[in-house]
């Protein structure tokens, strides 16, 4: 099989598939932030969580139920910066994803990818890779977080560790 990518181009092919499939698992997973609530330790990320409250109806009182899941729905997600953090973040995955499945054929189909094409293709994934940032370094910085969701909270201790449930 003939490839239209030079030495270096393999290198990028596989390091952007490398960046883009740790990017879409991160994406997927709830471990962003680190915390409690409750008393229980609690982690999410932008439509993810681990442990969180709901209302007891028999016992009249906020419990804590110790599993992930995903939010029921787009609007259950707890402000619009987070859902626009979570709509953000999944495009950023999913440029990455296209910029390094198409560089991965390149390895194998020659005149595919020619120089304008690769220039083309880094600039998107640049796009996909300063999204991604953006929402990473953006959703902590929620007031939500530090109003409704942890009481102690592992990252940014610059924040008040205060919690007005």
């Amino acid at each position: 099989m003939a490839s239209s990518l030079t030495c270096t181009g393999v290198i990028w092919a596989l390091l952007s598939f490398l960046c883009a499939a740790t990017s879409c698992v991160g994406f997927f997973m709830p471990y962003w932030l680190w915390g409690s609530q409750l008393g229980k330790p609690v982690s999410f990320g932008t439509f993810r969580r681990c442990s969180y409250p709901v209302h007891d109806e028999s016992r009249q009182m906020m419990v804590m139920v110790e599993e992930c899941g995903r939010y029921a729905s787009f609007q259950g997600i707890p402000s619009a910066e987070w859902r626009i953090c979570t709509i953000v973040t999944g495009l950023g995955c999913g440029l990455l994803l296209l910029v390094a499945l198409t560089a991965l054929m390149g390895c194998c189909v020659s005149e595919l990818i020619s120089r304008t094409v690769g220039r083309v293709a880094g600039g998107i994934q640049f796009l996909g890779g300063k999204a991604i940032l953006k929402t990473v370094f953006q959703l902590p910085k929620s007031e939500i977080l530090y109003r409704n969701c942890f009481i102690n909270i592992k990252i940014y201790p610059h924040y008040p560790r205060e919690s007005s449930f």
